[in-house]
């Protein structure tokens, strides 16, 4: 497995998408359990992994409420050590996608060719990407403390209106497969982008493959911040 670090920007869906952790270390991109002792930032640096370095800081509407902001001190502590096993699993155990540690969360990033992968203009989940989601969704039930941010996104071929819907129509294919196979919809929030936040240069055959992604942002739940509060004050 290649290690691969961006500054925080990749992302999710789009055309053709394979669950690809091609390149990965995400521990070694940043140790957060030592970097939640010190940040204090609202979640731009997630938004910018998931949409891009233009999507400004703070927040991006729906988004910034979801992702929300960074737990600093020793609660950021205890949450930074779990995210980080957390993302060690996924990167050891699920083939073919591409792990980022980013403050207090996980961007795992499935682009054109890596795992789960979509027939051209289609947005049903074929039977070869099924062994991959169902690795991750093994993940997400031995950590239900944990909520999903799935996000769709295409190239710039076709017709923008178009590449809209098959983004959300991808994004929801994933969301549908995770709430049937065992994953409550309570912890999974759904969103998409279409053509409109390319990563890479369109122009090119390979920018145009990897702008056609999806994203899974794990974040921690309501219920591990304040348990992360709790034990922290206590000094356990």
């Amino acid at each position: 497995m290649k290690t691969f670090y961006k500054k925080i920007s990749i992302i999710l869906l789009a055309i053709v998408i394979t669950f690809t952790f091609s390149n990965c270390k995400p521990i070694q991109n940043a140790n957060n359990k030592q970097k939640g002792a010190v940040i204090g930032a609202a979640g731009g640096a997630i938004l910018g992994a998931i949409i891009g370095n233009n999507a400004g800081k703070g927040g991006n509407g729906e988004l910034g409420a979801i992702i929300g902001g960074v737990v600093g001190g020793a609660a950021g502590v205890l949450i930074g050590n779990k995210m980080d096993k957390e993302a060690q699993k996924i990167e050891e155990e699920v083939p073919g996608a591409i792990v980022e540690r980013v403050d207090q969360g996980i961007v795992v990033t499935f682009e054109d060719g890596s795992g789960v992968y979509f027939a051209t203009n289609k947005h049903n989940i074929n039977t070869a990407s099924e062994s991959t989601l169902n690795k991750l969704i093994s993940i997400f039930k031995e950590n239900p403390d944990t909520n999903m941010l799935i996000v769709g996104h295409t190239d710039s071929s076709g017709d923008a209106n178009y590449n809209m819907t098959l983004s959300k129509n991808r994004a929801e294919s994933v969301t549908n497969f995770l709430t049937q196979n065992g994953i409550s919809s309570g912890r999974l929030t759904t969103n998409w982008f279409g053509e409109t936040k390319p990563i890479y240069d369109n122009s090119t055959t390979e920018g145009r493959a990897k702008n056609r992604r999806v994203n899974i942002v794990v974040l921690p739940s309501e219920k591990m911040i304040e348990e992360a509060k709790v034990k922290a004050s206590s000094g356990n």
